[in-house]
């Protein structure tokens, strides 16, 4: 494509997203227990929930009602993903952007924040720095602006992936980026991207024209059918999201899963993540401190649960915007990926000049552990941490992944991937305690397997490779 930003066309497009219908939906407080307690068991068989199930859930009040629909999140994503974690680390690239978006740190008009765009050699001493602590997914964020265009993300994400450092290596990366048009998918999918990211922020329309008042994203239908392009440009894995805080919680909860359905009717394919970041405070950014639906942390548990029921089959991330209780508590209610070590600012892994981080920051973290720091709990929590990628790189993406993630397959993948991955940063980047740990998670993960398995033999084998000094192995 050109340089630059693509020219917006949503000529004979309409939303796709109900708003009267989910008004409606909301409306309804009839949360019988057993109607409860038969949604839940059709989550629990692995179908993904109509908009009226889930609208009950998310009305559901009784604290009896709502430990019973945590509960079956919890027995969900278990049978789903089993005890692993997925980890990863979110590296700002640049924090230019034409866009006003009132709730950003990066909105054009905040002179408060400091601009940067990494520069290739920036980008390599970034990536470096991940690697030698351990990192083998990334997400690469940029801001909307036409520097950042398809080709620029292209030679981004190949210049990540040629980069090695000792034994690391990054062998996924993903992205977060203005949607494109779909030359400009096409030309980024070639890189070798896993996910491409793209939250609409608010599916409420009227709040999202107050909140987008100017630039490329005041658009709401161009970003709302970005996937749709992007699928037409062969990306077949996307990540949505919606910023908590901008409207109700539970109208985005819904309007998420309509997306989905648009997503499956169409394309046969749902998203593989769904995102829901709180907003945070951001520097020179007055209404991130104050967002006008800002919901209490008892909703945002709940509504995760909920969305974990609605869509058995999606990943679900949860960043280090939250502190680390909830992130923890909330692992065991759905959530399959987190970040870990993450610092925010554009530059700030290499710490190559005299800015701080926050001033180049979109918003603020609350999670500050390290990733050995990550690792060594989740494995104290009986969690199992993961950097696997065998998903992408054997082609069980899109389409294929729903084949096996809807029915629960994904897991005979997952586990033995994760132990694999896990055994490579314990041998190469842990502390003795998390080695120690680690080893120990690793264990019990064993032993769980039935000996009969023949995967089990494979498995140990491969472990014993890995041991031996060999790397990058997976099922």
């Amino acid at each position: 494509m050109a340089s630059g930003l693509p020219k917006i066309n949503t000529e004979g497009l309409t939303s796709f997203i109900p708003e009267d219908k989910i008004t409606e939906l909301l409306q309804n407080k009839n949360t019988d227990k057993g109607r409860v307690r038969e949604i839940i068991a059709k989550s629990l068989a692995k179908n993904r929930l109509n908009p009226d199930e889930m609208a009950v859930l998310l009305n559901a009040e009784d604290p009896e009602i709502i430990a019973e629909i945590k509960e079956g999140a919890r027995n969900l994503k278990k049978t789903v993903y089993g005890n692993r974690i997925v980890l990863f680390a979110p590296l700002y690239v640049g924090n230019e952007c034409i866009n006003n978006c009132t709730y950003c740190g990066f909105r054009k008009s905040n002179l408060d924040v400091v601009r940067k765009t990494l520069t290739m050699k920036e980008l390599e001493k970034e990536v470096r720095t991940l690697e030698s602590r351990g990192h083998k997914r990334l997400i690469l964020v940029y801001g909307e602006h036409p520097m950042y265009d398809a080709d620029f993300i292209h030679d981004t994400v190949k210049k990540v992936y040629e980069t090695k450092e000792g034994k690391g290596e990054i062998r996924r990366v993903n992205i977060n980026a203005a949607p494109f048009d779909v030359e400009g998918f096409r030309k980024i999918k070639s890189a070798g991207i896993g996910t491409f990211q793209v939250f609409q922020e608010t599916y409420h329309q009227e709040t999202y024209r107050q909140v987008h008042p100017s630039g490329l994203k005041a658009d709401y239908l161009w970003r709302l059918y970005s996937f749709d392009r992007a699928m037409e440009a062969g990306i077949d894995d996307v990540g949505m999201g919606a910023l908590i805080g901008l409207y109700d919680h539970k109208f985005e909860a819904l309007a998420m899963l309509y997306h989905t359905i648009h997503l499956e009717e169409k394309f046969g394919v749902g998203p593989h993540t769904i995102s829901f970041p709180r907003i945070e405070p951001a520097i020179g950014t007055d209404y991130a401190n104050h967002p006008p639906y800002q919901t209490s942390d008892a909703d945002f548990m709940k509504m995760i649960a909920v969305i974990r029921l609605a869509v058995p089959y999606t990943g679900m991330i949860l960043t280090a915007r939250e502190p680390v209780a909830l992130r923890n508590e909330a692992i065991s209610y759905g959530v399959s990926q987190i970040d870990a070590g993450s610092d925010i600012g554009v530059g700030a892994y290499a710490r190559e000049d005299e800015v701080s981080s926050d001033k180049k920051s979109q918003f603020v973290l609350s999670d500050n552990r390290s990733l050995d720091e990550v690792i060594g709990q989740l494995c104290d929590a009986d969690f199992l941490p993961s950097f696997c990628t065998g998903c992408y790189r054997l082609g069980r993406t899109g389409e294929h992944f729903m084949e096996f993630a809807i029915p629960g397959f994904v897991k005979k993948f997952c586990t033995p991937n994760a132990i694999l991955t896990l055994t490579e940063y314990l041998l190469d980047y842990a502390s003795p305690s998390t080695r120690e740990k680690g080893l120990r998670a690793i264990e019990r993960e064993l032993a769980a397997i039935p000996d009969a398995n023949p995967l089990k033999q494979q498995l140990l084998q491969k472990l014993e490779q890995v041991k031996s000094g060999k790397r990058d192995l997976f099922f």
